[in-house]
């Protein structure tokens, strides 16, 4: 890493995106193929880097590599949406919602791909299912409200990382997730606040990349096996 990265101390406990891994692991790559690693230093700090959490667990793996930083912290980087759908200020679009409620009846809904999530999107599940998949959404408001009413039924909110959580809602005999809240939102992101009601029921929120992004460094990963076993064979040709 750099020495001119701005404040990474203040930023090195934020959490660090697939993307960041990537780049690091983009770093190593062209270091072992300039020399400057070996075959095993290589994977060793290959492994940690798609371990690391946070900013402050990638930023060793590289600080002895030339180059422009690796990782930057959200503070000072281009915070993207999505790799295909912009900035977060692109995603928010202000006006209407493309829909703005839900009903599943014994029956199921789904919102999903290129829609937008109105400032207060209402949903119900009695005996029912729904899903609202916002990875790919835009945003009529910087922070919008899904309303949940699961009775017997269920509804899950799937939202990309980056996106701040908060959930307010009540479980009599059943239950609201919890464990996407805390994380801290990117710069410009939406905020999502999940509120509403479950009996007998439950609403779950799950953080996923979009499913562009998890295709591409699924096959990052496989060319990084596939260059890791060319190394190994090179290597041992030469002993």
């Amino acid at each position: 890493m750099t020495d001119d990265l701005p404040d990474l101390p203040a930023a090195a406990h934020l959490r660090a995106s697939d993307a960041d891994r990537e780049r690091v692991a983009e770093q190593l790559r062209d270091a072992l193929a300039e020399g400057r690693l070996d075959m095993e230093e290589f994977g060793e700090r290959l492994d940690a880097a798609y371990q690391a959490r946070t900013y402050g667990e990638l930023a060793p793996i590289t600080r002895d590599l030339p180059g422009a930083g690796a990782v930057v912290p959200p503070s000072v980087s281009l915070v993207k949406g999505s790799a295909e759908s912009g900035s977060w200020a692109e995603r928010i679009v202000g006006g209407q919602g493309s829909s703005t409620w839900g009903v599943a009846v014994l029956s199921g809904f789904e919102r999903k791909g290129r829609w937008t999530v109105p400032e207060r999107f209402d949903c119900v599940a009695f005996w029912g299912g729904g899903e609202l998949d916002l990875r790919d959404a835009y945003f009529a408001q910087r922070e919008v409200t899904i309303n949940c009413v699961a009775v017997m039924g269920g509804i899950n909110v799937i939202v990309p990382p980056g996106v701040e959580v908060v959930v307010r809602g009540i479980g009599v005999m059943g239950g609201f997730d919890h464990r996407e809240e805390g994380e801290p939102g990117e710069p410009g992101a939406p905020r999502v606040v999940v509120t509403g009601f479950a009996f007998w029921g439950g609403v779950g929120v799950e953080r996923k990349l979009p499913k562009a992004e998890r295709q591409r460094l699924k096959e990052a990963r496989r060319q990084e096996r596939l260059e890791r076993r060319q190394a190994r064979r090179e290597l041992g040709k030469g002993h």
